[in-house]
C-alpha cells in the first residue's frame, strides 16, 4: 500500500468550502424545484437534457452518462416522469437491446414552467455571490475536473 498524500491545511480548507457550497447549492435547487415544480433536482436535469437533444430524445445510457447518474438510478427516475407522462421509453428502433427516452410535449411544458424559477435559484444561490472574473475561474476548475475523470466532462 503507497503513502498517503494527506491534505495540507490550504487543501483542507478548500475542499471542506468546496463541500459546503456544493451541497448548500444543490439542497437549495432542490428545495425551490419540489416546491415550486414538485419535482427534484435530478428529474429537472433529466428533464432539461433531453430538451436540448435532436428530437428530445437520447439512449438512456446516454442519458445516464450525460447527468452522471447510475443506470438503475436513471431508470426509476425515468420510470417517475413516465408515470406523470413528461417522458416515454420506446426501442430503439435499429438497436431492440437500446431503450430511447423520449421528452413528451407535457414534459417540455412542465420543464418551461420550472425553468423560471429554477435559473432565478441558481442565480441566488451561486453566480449572485461571484465577480465575473470568478465565474470563469470557478468554470475552468470545475472542466478541470470533469475532465480529470475517466468519464470526462458532459458536452457543454
Amino acid at each position: 500500500m503507497g503513502t498517503t498524500r494527506w491534505l495540507d491545511d490550504e487543501e483542507q480548507r478548500t475542499w471542506r468550502a468546496f463541500l459546503g457550497a456544493t451541497q448548500r447549492v444543490r439542497e437549495e435547487l432542490d428545495r425551490q424545484l419540489q416546491r415550486d415544480a414538485g419535482m427534484p433536482l435530478a428529474y429537472y436535469q433529466t428533464l432539461a437534457m433531453l430538451s436540448e437533444a435532436p428530437d428530445r430524445t437520447l439512449t438512456m445510457s446516454r442519458l445516464a452518462r450525460i447527468t452522471r447518474s447510475s443506470p438503475s438510478r436513471l431508470s426509476h427516475a425515468v420510470a417517475k416522469l413516465e408515470g406523470r407522462g413528461w417522458v416515454k421509453r420506446t426501442q430503439h428502433p435499429a438497436d431492440h437491446r437500446t431503450t430511447l427516452a423520449t421528452l413528451t410535449d407535457e414534459g417540455f411544458a412542465a420543464l418551461e414552467e420550472a425553468a423560471h424559477g429554477h435559473v432565478e435559484q441558481v442565480r441566488r444561490a451561486l453566480f449572485d455571490h461571484l465577480s465575473p472574473e470568478q465565474t470563469g475561474q470557478l468554470h475552468a476548475i470545475c472542466r478541470a475536473v470533469l475532465e480529470g475523470t475517466q468519464e470526462g466532462p458532459p458536452p457543454e
